[in-house]
């Protein structure tokens, strides 16, 4: 049996990922610091360290195959967390000899995105967040080509689903679901790039089983659901079952309030995506793994919903079928 290590697994992306090598069959290790191991998904074997601490991240991931690096220091926090999380995680796979995967994201290219962007495209620095991606991605690049530490990243456009609450969806787009209200952060006619995280999750699972036949380093692109505002609101509608009202983000007065939360702020500074229609090819991954997992706008909506317990009770059942599973 392969064992994975996942690290940061009582996260929104980590427990996700976790579920989904669990249901594969593999001994699933949850990296978790203090309180948060008591939280992990049953069948996955709690870890308690902090991934700071080079010596308690290597201990924790020994006799690992694959390293799954989904920490998400706060938002605010990256400048001096970013580079030092990806050393220890360098560090823990090559004592391992495990195959790192990280869920990487659109930031690298900056606001020259486009629709369709694919691997090869050109990183753009735009943003701090991107220029930390940037050099954090060339960290395991170069690991790869000069150790032979395999890393393997799986770029995807903004999560929402799975058991864990934080999302774009639940923090801003339906949060005000009961109320019969949608929110959209940007023009309701321009393309912007979405993961459904069990839909992702599973793909992880299924590149890491053909983990050997990828370079050294690698990047896939996960498509997901690119869709406009127009697409996610109709599927919302058929997901509740009734009708959603629009409502617009309030950039200018979300720019004002950041003025005194530095998270607030860090979100404003890469509102453009909103503003920028983008998608991601995801030929590269497709020709490894064939075809992306992938549920329908509307049933992954209707999961969400339900999972995040984001409608009120009466709603319950009106879409599609909660746990319907399209591969």
């Amino acid at each position: 049996m392969q064992t994975v290590a996942i690290l940061g697994a009582a996260g929104r992306n980590g427990d996700a990922v976790a579920r989904a090598f669990l249901d594969a069959g593999w001994r699933v290790r949850g990296v978790a610091r203090g309180a948060k191991v008591k939280t992990l998904a049953a069948g996955v074997e709690p870890v308690s360290a902090d991934a700071f601490d080079r010596d308690a991240l290597i201990a924790a991931c020994a006799g690992a195959d694959v390293i799954v690096h989904t920490l998400n220091p706060a938002y605010d926090d990256w400048t001096d967390t970013i580079i030092p999380l990806a050393e220890n995680v360098l560090a823990a796979a090559e004592a391992a000899g495990a195959t790192i995967m990280i869920p990487g994201n659109v930031y690298n290219f900056g606001y020259t995105i486009r629709p369709d962007t694919d691997e090869d495209a050109p990183f753009s620095g735009d943003t701090e967040k991107a220029r930390l991606r940037i050099a954090m991605e060339a960290l395991y690049e170069r690991a790869a080509r000069q150790k032979g530490v395999r890393t393997i990243i799986i770029r995807a456009g903004d999560f929402f689903g799975g058991t864990r609450p934080e999302s774009w969806l639940d923090l801003m787009i339906l949060k005000d679901l009961k109320k019969d209200r949608m929110t959209w952060p940007g023009p309701w006619n321009l393309v912007h790039a979405f993961a459904y995280l069990p839909d992702l999750a599973e793909t992880f699972v299924r590149v890491a089983e053909r983990r050997g036949e990828t370079d050294p380093f690698t990047v896939l692109h996960f498509r997901g659901h690119a869709v406009t505002g127009e697409e996610m609101h109709a599927a919302a509608e058929t997901a509740a079952g009734r009708p959603l009202k629009r409502a617009n983000t309030p950039w200018i007065l979300l720019r004002a309030i950041g003025l005194f939360n530095p998270v607030l702020r860090e979100i404003v500074k890469m509102s453009y995506l909103w503003r920028v229609p983008h998608s991601l090819a995801n030929g590269r991954l497709e020709a490894l793994i064939g075809s992306e997992p992938h549920r329908p706008l509307e049933t992954a909506l209707a999961e969400a919903i339900a999972d995040m317990k984001l409608d009120r009770p009466s709603a319950a059942g009106t879409g599609p079928a909660q746990r319907t599973v399209v591969a």
